[in-house]
């Protein structure tokens, strides 16, 4: 389930007092949650608890009050990660940036050569696939555990990486370049060049990728050239 529909599936209150916790690392009592959330103790203890058992919070070191200590909570990685991150924004103005002080030319290596460095890491496992489309199927399972949502599916007699949900897609409207990272990195790590037949920027459901076969090196940049034949779904690989 991905992380904004999770957040959404708690209610209200429960969002509220994840949200409350998320805006204090260090803590919060039950009489602050209350305030914060207009509930009473009750409520907020039951929906603690509850969230309690989910994972997503968790009892802090009590704070002395010249009494009994109050009970404090504190919000855990798993309740963090709900929260949706806007990296999108902030990779955008780095490349903007990037763009106004190297040129066009040097962010497309940079992505590329990142793109193939991040490859080569994961490309021990695949490498050792006998045929394209042994390589497509193992790349598709790297890629599906990078948050991807990509599966090995059967095209015009080959087998194509399926990616339906480009961790980049937001950026890459603005800042086609970014698919650069992606083609490098596929190719890092397959050994093999790599093509894109579908893309969702162009209006297809989903991006579509094809491994070829080994050939010669191949260099980032190289590796990350879009074939502009295959924007609409065409593909000339034999």
């Amino acid at each position: 389930m991905k992380r904004a529909a999770a957040l959404r599936q708690l209610g209200d209150t429960q969002q509220k007092l994840l949200r409350k916790l998320l805006l204090s690392p260090q803590g919060v009592t039950v009489e602050a949650l209350c305030q914060a959330v207009g509930v009473t103790h009750n409520a907020v203890r039951q929906h603690l608890t509850a969230l309690l058992a989910q994972g997503f919070v968790a009892r802090g070191e009590a704070i002395p009050s010249g009494g009994r200590p109050r009970a404090c909570f504190v919000l855990m990685p798993a309740g963090r990660e709900l929260f949706p991150r806007n990296y999108a924004l902030m990779a955008g103005g780095m490349l903007e940036y990037l763009y106004a002080h190297g040129g066009v030319a040097a962010v497309q290596a940079m992505l590329a050569d990142m793109g193939a460095k991040l490859g080569n890491d994961a490309a021990e496992r695949i490498a050792s696939a006998a045929d394209p489309d042994e390589a497509a199927r193992l790349l598709a399972e790297q890629m599906d555990a990078l948050g991807y949502e990509a599966q090995a599916v059967e095209a015009d007699g080959h087998v194509e990486v399926e990616a339906w949900n480009c961790v980049f897609h937001a950026l890459a409207r603005k800042h086609p370049d970014v698919c650069r990272f992606d083609l490098a990195f596929m190719s890092a790590a397959t050994g093999r060049p790599v093509q894109r037949t579908q893309c969702m920027l162009h209006g297809a459901p989903a991006c579509r990728f094809r491994v070829g076969l080994p050939g010669k090196a191949v260099t980032p940049i190289e590796a990350a050239v879009v074939n502009s034949q295959a924007r609409e779904g065409r593909s000339n690989l034999t």
